[in-house]
């Protein structure tokens, strides 16, 4: 009984760390077995490029959710982000990127201080968010959609810098970045020990609420890039529909890439395969003639298996 325990222990701690990378593989296998012309260079420029948004957004909230709390905004911030873009595009391209990014900022700092500083908790906090934001977007925009005609912004979704689509520089730029703050900074040890235990980060000193504030203005920021990128491939302002259950495809990439809901870790790379498992599995699905809807359902129980398995590590 106890050596079948050790095993399975075993292997719930394998699958935590390694399962995301081993399902991307099977996957990969699958669709060059039984996918026509899915080992075309123009079918994995689509699959990264359509990753890209998901995965930089999944980089903020692993962020987040190594403080052991969720941001459920980050698609209404990228629908603001949307709408925003279209009102100051006259003023240049920059200019629009900065104050969409500036707005992310501003909805992270929101979230931030009610977590930190109201002790609201965070799925409460930025719920509020999630609704209001959305709305807020709609009202910008008046409800509708802008076609956009700036040259210099739209290249940011369709052109690429010898051979490799920016959207894509721009997200493995950013995951490397996010993998450094982790690794190699005071900020990411902070941020660690923040989501291990809490009530010891405080009496040890350590700058608590600086920090739950810090990563929900970096998912907040994050997000809005993820929305600046996504209405810049569509080539129109859309935040009816930006966005939208982006929070799902997130958080479902940051658990199955091995960060624990629980806080206290966090795992850059898994969640960069996370976001491409996900893609994948929608991909797959889609190319088989199986619709939308299943590929959601699909998300759902694969972020219910990634929870068991963290489950079962943290009985241990």
């Amino acid at each position: 009984m106890a050596n079948a325990t050790l095993d399975r222990a075993k292997v719930t701690t394998w699958l935590q760390d390694y399962g995301v990378y081993l399902a991307v593989v099977v996957l990969l296998l699958f669709n060059v077995a039984f996918t026509e012309n899915f080992l075309s260079a123009a079918n994995f420029r689509t699959q990264l490029v359509q990753a890209a948004p998901v995965c930089i957004v999944a980089l903020g909230m692993a962020l987040v959710i190594g403080t052991e709390g969720i941001d459920l905004s980050v698609g209404s911030v990228m629908s603001i982000a949307a709408a925003l873009i279209p009102l100051y595009l006259g003023a240049g391209s920059l200019t629009a990127i900065l104050v969409a990014v500036i707005a992310g900022i501003v909805s992270g700092l929101f979230s931030g201080y009610l977590v930190a500083y109201l002790g609201i908790q965070p799925i409460i906090a930025t719920l509020a968010l999630l609704v209001g934001g959305r709305g807020l977007a709609l009202v910008i925009a008046h409800g509708q959609l802008v076609q956009l005609h700036n040259q210099d912004f739209l290249a940011l979704g369709t052109g690429d810098i010898l051979g490799v689509p920016i959207m894509v520089i721009v997200a493995g730029v950013l995951s490397a970045l996010a993998g450094l703050v982790v690794q190699r900074t005071t900020f990411g040890r902070h941020l660690v020990a923040v989501g291990g235990n809490r009530a010891a980060s405080t009496l040890a000193g350590l700058p608590v609420k600086r920090v739950l504030v810090g990563v929900y203005v970096i998912s907040g920021a994050l997000a809005a890039v993820a929305g600046v990128l996504a209405t810049s491939r569509l080539g129109a302002s859309d935040p009816n529909d930006l966005g939208l259950l982006m929070e799902l495809s997130a958080i479902t990439a940051v658990v199955v890439g091995g960060t624990p809901l629980t806080g206290g870790r966090v795992r850059v790379l898994g969640t960069v395969f996370g976001a491409l498992l996900m893609q994948l599995v929608h991909a797959t699905l889609i190319k088989h003639n199986l619709p939308d809807s299943t590929a959601q359902m699909v998300q759902a129980a694969i972020i219910v298996a990634a929870v068991y398995v963290a489950r079962e590590r943290s009985k241990r």
